[in-house]
């Protein structure tokens, strides 16, 4: 996997401040979308175990809430597949500190049995994760008042609250 930027002290992706890690690859390619460059799987550099615990180490931090991963597409199955092993990596280095994703792919999406973006990792995955903002980016639902999100169609999911009920768990913030 390969990733664009590292972004410590973000206040922009998640509530507090946090870490960022944005992924490169994603297959959604969502018109007016503020990363493009990283669409391409080999955008930016390798994330490697020096990566992990250069992330590790700026999450230290008491003041740092945790860590956000975007993209690019993280729930991209090739991401995935990394991005697993390091966020297992994260729950148990700082069990305290809380983990965002945003992804173009709906909740419903990673949960149907389709090829894409399902895979091995998915369930695993979203175990991890306690915030999941979904949803593609639509241009013509465009709106900058919105906090976190892009477009209005984008949700934010409280995940390990959607997992128990087996229903979607809205946040508003």
């Amino acid at each position: 996997m390969f990733y664009g930027e590292i972004k410590n002290y973000d206040i922009a992706n998640g509530t507090g401040v946090r870490v960022s890690l944005f992924v490169s690859g994603c297959t959604n390619k969502c018109e007016g979308c503020f990363q493009p460059q990283t669409w391409d799987f080999r955008y930016g550099r390798e994330f490697t175990k020096e990566t992990e615990d250069e992330i590790l180490q700026m999450l230290a931090p008491s003041y740092i809430n945790g860590l956000s991963v975007l993209g690019g597409e993280p729930f991209e199955p090739e991401n995935q597949r990394v991005l697993l092993p390091f966020l297992r990596r994260v729950r148990d280095t700082y069990p305290k500190k809380d983990i965002w994703a945003f992804s173009g792919f709906t909740f419903e999406e990673m949960q149907e049995q389709s090829p894409h973006p399902r895979c091995e990792c998915t369930d695993d995955m979203l175990k991890l994760i306690d915030v999941l903002v979904d949803g593609r980016f639509e241009i013509a639902k465009k709106d900058i008042s919105l906090a976190f999100r892009g477009s209005s169609n984008q949700r934010i999911i409280d995940v390990q609250k959607t997992l128990q009920a087996n229903r979607i768990f809205m946040m508003y913030l």
